[in-house]
């Protein structure tokens, strides 16, 4: 993989940073994409530091003008992008009387509008190279619901629509389209969601699940990196489930 160049967003932490760092260990150059700058060029520094290939970048993925500028950079950095994570998104938790138009709004900008926003801006690489991946993040809250969260699980059930239809309309270039649902990763979303929905100790939430753990962002950032991979060129519009068991399919 090293001469793939990536551009994973939300990445100044979580599962955004763990898959910065996995697919750097791969050989692949990386974009660190966050809206926080100077997280991100941290996490770039310590891929750098390690051996890897990384850049870090700023952008509001809803702003097409920004992203494009990002892409540019990382373009200019390292080459062609043919592998993009779309990591980045937002989460809260309202029941649902309390929602408001732009709560509905913001979510879906940021969730939805930002995942093509990203995507459209690399495509035109992975076409002219007859290659790409393109691994979007949903959530497991479309699998199974969640309360509380109507907007957030409607904004990731049109991640994973997208996945579907663009792995049907990007196959036909070498590019495949797949999305990831975490379950029970422990991180800033789960952190929330046990105070709102489950507030009871991480240990008794992970006794649970059939693996008896909670995840932690690296166990997303392995899948995503066999989906980054040469080895998956007949895995597209795929929802790769990793959850710890939480939700079967």
């Amino acid at each position: 993989m090293a001469d793939k160049v990536a551009l994973v967003t939300g990445a100044a932490a979580g599962i955004g940073k763990a898959c910065s760092v996995r697919l750097a260990k791969e050989g692949v150059a990386v974009g660190v994409l966050d809206l926080k700058l100077a997280d991100a060029e941290a996490v770039a520094a310590e891929i750098v530091a390690a051996g890897g290939k990384a850049i870090g970048l700023e952008a509001d993925i809803s702003k097409t003008a920004q992203v494009e500028a990002a892409v540019a950079k990382l373009r200019e950095a390292f080459g062609p992008v043919t592998i993009v994570v779309n990591n980045a998104g937002i989460s809260n938790f309202f029941p649902f009387e309390e929602l408001t138009e732009k709560h509905w709004d913001d979510m879906y900008e940021i969730n939805v509008k930002g995942t093509f926003i990203v995507t459209r801006a690399v495509v035109p690489d992975m076409k002219a190279a007859g290659w790409g991946r393109v691994v979007n993040i949903s959530s497991s809250s479309v699998q199974s619901g969640s309360v509380d969260q109507i907007h957030y699980a409607a904004s990731k059930g049109a991640v994973v629509a997208m996945t579907r239809s663009l792995a049907q309309a990007l196959g036909p270039h070498g590019i495949t389209v797949n999305n990831i649902p975490p379950g029970s990763v422990m991180g800033t979303i789960m952190s929330e969601a046990n105070k709102h929905r489950f507030p009871i100790p991480f240990e008794q939430i992970a006794q649970m699940l059939p693996v008896r753990r909670l995840g932690i962002p690296e166990d997303i950032a392995n899948a995503c990196a066999w989906l980054c991979s040469e080895d998956t060129g007949y895995v597209t519009g795929q929802t790769i489930g990793v959850n710890g068991g939480r939700v079967m399919s």
